[in-house]
């Protein structure tokens, strides 16, 4: 899954990144979570663009959303399957940069968070979906959920999903809805290959984490948390 992360890079790189044509000013972020606003970036007419929207998925055909679950995760393996998805995978995708992502791990007393990033701690670009919701009263709010996939072997430790991690390479293809080929889309919603991320004892709220100021952290030097029967989200 995916419940919370952090997007602390600066405006300057964001745009060389992601190629976008706006240059938005946003303060570094750490601790972002669900129906916050969230930065996407979107194409149309092979001009990519930033938003915000809100990390929660409305569909359109949702009477009331105070009535709807929160969906700020979509399952790769069923996206293109479910009504509530299944719309927009075809013609709404987006990316959600990130700088990491955070799990937490559950001894069964204290839980005990970890930020999954980059090991260069270049920028995530995260796949996600969108769609624009219309209220009863004429008001419309863009929303956004991250697809998931199957963790891979450095993540699996702490969660059995993790967020599709879309590369450089292949934005182009993620970010065109108006290819006919779904298909290739999907087959980039995969787990991030090993080698790739690094794990870091991190509280979203307090930074690095360390044995002075928390009593259960592992050793700094040891690159993966240890396997516990119980394993939480936040």
């Amino acid at each position: 899954m995916c419940g919370r992360f952090a997007l602390t890079v600066t405006p300057e790189l964001l745009k060389k990144v992601f190629g976008y044509e706006e240059l938005p000013n946003f303060p570094p972020l750490t601790n972002i979570s669900s129906t916050q606003p969230v930065v996407t970036i979107t194409q149309d007419h092979q001009k990519r663009h930033f938003q915000l929207m809100r990390w929660g998925f409305i569909p359109s055909w949702v009477k009331d959303p105070a009535d709807f679950p929160l969906l700020f995760n979509a399952r790769s393996e069923t996206v293109s399957e479910k009504p509530a998805f299944r719309t927009a995978i075809r013609h709404r995708r987006c990316l959600i940069p990130a700088s990491g992502f955070y799990e937490w791990l559950n001894d069964g007393k204290v839980k005990v968070p970890f930020l999954i990033a980059m090991k260069d701690r270049s920028p995530l670009a995260l796949a996600g979906i969108w769609e624009t919701y219309s209220g009863g009263d004429g008001s419309e709010i863009d929303t956004v959920a991250i697809i998931t996939t199957s963790a891979n072997a450095e993540v699996a430790p702490l969660h059995n999903r993790m967020p599709a991690i879309i590369s450089p390479p292949d934005f182009s293809l993620w970010l065109d809805s108006s290819a006919p080929n779904l298909m290739e889309a999907l087959s980039l919603l995969r787990p991030a290959p090993d080698g790739l991320l690094e794990i870091e004892p991190y509280d979203p709220v307090k930074g690095p984490l360390t044995l002075e100021n928390n009593p259960l952290m592992i050793p700094k030097n040891e690159n993966q948390p240890r396997k516990s029967d119980q394993f939480d989200l936040f």
